[in-house]
Formats: C-alpha cells, sequence, structure tokens
C-alpha cells in the first residue's frame, strides 16, 4: 500500500489537533463513519480515487455526503486534501486515525468469531471476558464462521480463548482417540 505513510502523517497531525481541541474521541467516531461508509459504498470509493474527477467536486460530494454528521476537524480534512490533491487517500487516513487512537487510549482491537452475529447478551460477556483476560478494555470486530457450530472464539493481541463447540469436540476427539479402549465384540 503506497498511500501507508503518507495517510499514517495525516492521521497524526489529525489526531494531534483533536487532542488540543479535546474533541479526538468524536473525530474518532467521524473516522469511523467515513471509513464504513466509504467501504460500503463502491461507486464513493471509485469517485475518490478517478483522476478524471476534479478535487473540487469530490470535495463538494464529501461535504455533502457528511456535513450534518461529523465535526468541524473531520470536515476541514476534506479541504487540506483537496488543496494537496491527495483525496483518493482518504480511506486510508481514517483506518489509520482509528487505529492509532485505539493505541494511544490502551484500547485493543478484539476479534471473535461467532457461528451467528453477536447479540448484545453475548457481547456484554464477551466483553467481561477480554476485561478478564488482559485487564484492558477492547472495540469488538464481530467475524461470521458457521464452521465452529457455536460459542466463540476470542482473539485479543497474541491471547487467544477457544469457546467454540468446534474445539470442544475436536478435544473429544483426541481423547478417544488417546484411550486404549478396546470394544469386545
Amino acid at each position: 500500500m503506497k498511500d501507508a505513510r503518507p495517510a499514517l502523517r495525516y492521521a497524526k497531525a489529525i489526531l494531534n489537533l483533536a487532542k488540543e481541541k479535546s474533541v479526538e474521541t468524536e473525530v474518532n467516531a467521524d473516522m469511523q463513519l467515513i471509513a464504513s461508509t466509504i467501504s460500503e459504498n463502491l461507486d464513493l470509493e471509485i469517485m475518490l480515487k478517478s483522476p478524471v474527477i476534479k478535487s473540487s467536486d469530490k470535495k463538494n460530494a464529501l461535504i455533502k455526503i457528511f456535513s450534518y454528521k461529523i465535526h468541524v476537524i473531520s470536515l476541514g480534512i476534506f479541504d487540506l486534501l483537496q488543496e494537496n490533491k491527495r483525496m483518493n487517500m482518504l480511506l486510508s487516513i481514517a483506518k489509520q486515525y482509528s487505529i492509532i487512537y485505539d493505541y494511544s487510549k490502551s484500547i485493543q482491537v478484539a476479534k471473535v468469531t461467532t457461528a451467528i452475529p453477536l447479540t448484545t447478551e453475548l457481547e456484554t460477556k464477551v466483553m467481561a471476558k477480554i476485561v478478564e483476560l488482559t485487564n484492558n478494555k477492547a472495540s469488538l470486530e464481530n467475524i461470521v464462521n458457521p464452521s465452529i457450530l457455536g460459542g466463540f472464539i476470542l482473539r485479543v493481541g497474541d491471547v487467544q480463548y477457544d469457546a467454540s463447540i468446534s474445539n470442544h469436540l475436536n478435544e473429544l476427539r483426541k481423547e478417544f482417540d488417546n484411550s486404549h479402549y478396546i470394544p469386545k465384540i
């Protein structure tokens, strides 16, 4: 990814400005909104990366989409990117901002693999398990994988907790394979 270093520099600058104004949490929510909106809308992503479309048109489109939803600092990014002809980097910058924001607040990203999407009740239990395992808060990323049958697999940093039914079945299979039971026929 050729835009990673410049995107990180922009994200750090935005975070520093947001910290000065004590709005880093609001700007983080804005960055998550921007990243999810661009990721979910292929036409918007193509428009931002297109060298044919003028950067002023790109900026106007972004302002119309986000003007009532995001903080003034986040809106200012559009002007800066237009001036520097870097509108195509907006998605990378938004993702990098969230990463360095989480790092600065000591928030880890926990990947939770479940057979079905997380319910609020299960999410609460998983958050409690995260605090128990790491003594820190984490933001949850849910991955749905029906092959685990039930339960969940939790990964936080380099810690993994496997409470899936498929794992329990594999452990039982190993126990039966290792036993020296010979059935009478």
